[in-house]
This record gives C-alpha cells, sequence and structure tokens, in this order.
C-alpha cells in the first residue's frame, strides 16, 4: 500500500521456519524489508500450551522436541540462501547498531538477534 515505507517486522525462530520462503519473495521483488529474528533456540509456544493443559514439566524427549538447538538454526546462511543480506548480533548495543544501519538502505535485510 506504501511503497515507499520500510517495512520491519519481528519473528521468533520456532515459527520463523514456517514462512521461511518469505525471505526469497523479498528478494525476488526487492521489497524494503527489514526482518529481525528473536532468536531465543526454542518453541516458546509449544511450551505454554503443554503447561497450559497441566502436562506437567515435559521429559527429556519431549524437551528436545521444544528446543531449537541441537543443531541451532543459522539464519544468517539461510537468509542468504534465500538472497537476502543478513546479520548476527548478540547484544542490545549491536542490535540497534544493526537496526539502524539496516533502516539506511533499501533492499530485504535479516538480523538474527540471540536472545540468552
Amino acid at each position: 500500500a506504501c511503497p515507499d515505507r520500510k517495512v520491519v517486522t519481528l519473528q521468533v525462530d520456532g515459527s520463523g521456519f514456517y514462512p521461511l520462503q518469505g525471505l526469497w519473495t523479498q528478494a525476488r521483488e526487492r521489497l524494503d524489508v527489514v526482518t529481525v529474528i528473536l532468536a531465543n533456540r526454542r518453541y516458546a509456544i509449544l511450551r505454554y500450551e503443554l503447561a497450559n493443559v497441566g502436562a506437567g514439566a515435559p521429559g527429556v524427549n519431549a524437551s528436545r522436541m521444544l528446543d531449537i538447538d541441537d543443531p541451532a538454526p543459522d539464519w544468517v546462511s539461510l537468509s542468504k540462501g534465500m538472497g537476502v543480506e543478513a546479520t548476527r548480533v548478540e547484544t542490545a548495543e549491536a542490535l540497534s547498531d544493526a537496526l539502524a544501519s539496516a533502516m539506511k538502505r533499501r533492499g530485504p535485510v535479516l538480523i538474527e538477534a540471540i536472545m540468552d
């Protein structure tokens, strides 16, 4: 609706697997989008839902299915593979710098923000 406006999207890593092909679309259409992946390395919503149904603490096997760390996805490589420039940050200051840099230029950019 407003092609002259930059779009900033926030996505967590667990649900980010579902719309991964959206990065390819951003590259193909040369969209002015900054995608920030909040990488906490877990399917947090599934943990909440498990707790909400009263299932108790997940066991070892269930925990392995709720965590995204073995192996941890490399969002920078995934993004570059889809044709979108990407960077990884691990501090709030680095995120601020990367976001400021991405806002100054046109085209799609992904920032993987490690949330430890």
